[in-house]
């Protein structure tokens, strides 16, 4: 769009999820923020969580709208992609764009962009990529500004778009983990973390269950979207998604620390990190474990990093930050969106969600290879071969204990595969239980558990032949 040209109006046949349908018109007297995002993004997932913050900051003079644009085939469903919305906290009008009709009128080209227009309608900037906060904080002052010495300003607040899920006891788990004696649960929208029985009974809270950032006791610590979970020793390990930063349970008392991150998103070090506890993490989404170490999965900075328990070092270990689907020595290679991992002796398995793809990492040379994937676009629903199978945005994988063998959330399919490295092939796992966006696995020597996300539930399944069974988590 040309700055300073009025900015079209939303076409009349779009869908509308969370509110009514929505007018430019009707935002006249106001700073206007429209967001062109995907739903999968950490790119854009960062910037609605920044817009969340401003527009908390200007209620009585900014109006944010959202256009959701898909890249997967799975977002095109206005379902989804209210789920993801919610599931992601937003709380202004969002309008979903599966044919990319308001993207074409507004000559949008990268997700995520965001478009400011003043009290008359008009493009100010259009800002691309990820963290645009400070920039539009300082041009939506001055647009109301503006807007205030012409007469044209309305201070009239603006209510909060939604369309929520119901009140349940679990909300949109993303994370877990299990040993021999508990089950660890991320309840993501509930901002806490939940120690269960196997069975699901509840044990321990630990997290107030507000969004927060802040560490001590398990009732008094606050989490802002935990997800990923590991378990090692006396502790479990938290990627606390919207808090960018890696935390640490203590499981005899319940204390929470933080081992990384200062609360913020950022870019990645130029120089060796000397206090994780200082630096900006980007979009952390899983943690694995294994022999004192620590591998973070950072979607927003496309590599997986190491974290030295007993040294507290925190470096990276492959990617070298660009998105992309490339093969090779450790910082050479290059990731998109690394999501779940496994790890298998000394070989760390990836899901690497934007790519669609299954990435391998042998831990002592740091050499990756891809198992499943061809490229940033190549998704689809395809058993097989390795080589010609094809995923939608896997999301979790976890290696089965008796056999070599790793278990994948295969989440925009909604479903359950399994990928043999013998065979070299990847088949679905027929559960007769229909699957809502599954983000999260765990395993013990018994059991497999699986989050189905969007339905609010975790579901065990015994490899004893059994079908899967759906936990009562806090009922």
């Amino acid at each position: 769009m040309i700055t300073g040209a009025f900015a079209p109006d939303f076409h009349s046949s779009l869908e509308w999820l969370n509110s009514a349908p929505q007018s430019l018109r009707e935002h006249r007297g106001r700073a206007v923020v429209i967001v062109f995002f995907s739903l999968g993004s950490a790119y854009c997932q960062n910037v609605l969580d920044e817009l969340r913050q401003l527009q908390q900051k200007y209620a009585d003079g900014l109006s944010v709208l959202g256009v959701h644009t898909p890249k997967f085939d799975a977002e095109r469903d206005a379902k989804v992609v209210l789920k993801g919305i919610n599931r992601l906290t937003v709380r202004f009008p969002v309008v979903n764009d599966p044919n990319f009709v308001t993207w074409q009128h507004y000559g949008v080209s990268v997700w995520p962009t965001v478009m400011l227009l003043d009290a008359e309608g008009k493009v100010v900037e259009a800002l691309v990529g990820d963290s645009p906060k400070e920039r539009l904080d300082v041009l939506i002052e001055q647009v109301l500004d503006r807007a205030g010495e012409a007469d044209l300003r309305v201070y009239d607040a603006v209510a909060y778009a939604s369309k929520q899920e119901s009140g349940l006891p679990l909300a949109f788990p993303c994370g877990l983990a299990a040993n021999d004696r508990h089950l660890y649960v991320s309840d993501t929208g509930h901002n806490r973390i939940l120690e269960c029985t196997h069975e699901g009974r509840v044990l321990r809270q630990f997290g107030a269950g507000s969004a927060g950032f802040i560490d001590g006791g398990l009732a008094d610590a606050c989490f802002n979207l935990p997800r990923g979970l590991a378990l090692w020793k006396d502790a479990l390990y938290v990627a606390d998604t919207g808090n960018h930063a890696l935390r640490k349970i203590s499981l005899m008392d319940g204390d929470v620390e933080t081992l990384a991150g200062n609360g913020k998103s950022g870019l990645r070090p130029e120089e060796d990190v000397v206090d994780p506890r200082l630096i900006s993490l980007n979009a952390p989404w899983s943690v694995a474990s294994a022999f004192d170490k620590l591998y973070v999965a950072m979607a927003g900075w496309h590599q997986i990093w190491e974290f030295d328990l007993g040294r507290g070092a925190f470096r990276p270990l492959v990617g070298n930050g660009e998105m992309g689907l490339n093969d090779g020595e450790a910082l050479t290679s290059t990731f998109a969106q690394p999501a779940g991992m496994a790890l298998a002796q000394q070989t760390l398995f990836v899901a690497d969600a934007a790519s669609s793809s299954i990435r391998g990492v042998q831990l002592g040379s740091g050499k990756v290879q891809t198992l499943v994937g061809a490229g940033l676009y190549e998704f689809g629903n395809t058993n097989g071969a390795l080589r010609v199978a094809r995923l939608q945005f896997p999301m979790a994988i976890a290696l089965d204990p008796r056999t070599p063998q790793l278990w994948i959330a295969d989440t925009y399919n909604g479903a359950l595969k399994l990928l043999n490295p013998v065979s070299r092939e990847v088949k679905t796992h027929d559960l007769t239980y229909r699957l809502h966006q599954p983000a999260a696995l765990a395993v013990n020597r018994s059991s497999l558990w699986l989050a189905n996300t969007d339905a609010h539930e975790v579901l065990r399944m015994d490899f004893d032949g059994s079908t899967p069974r759906r936990l009562a988590i806090g009922e």
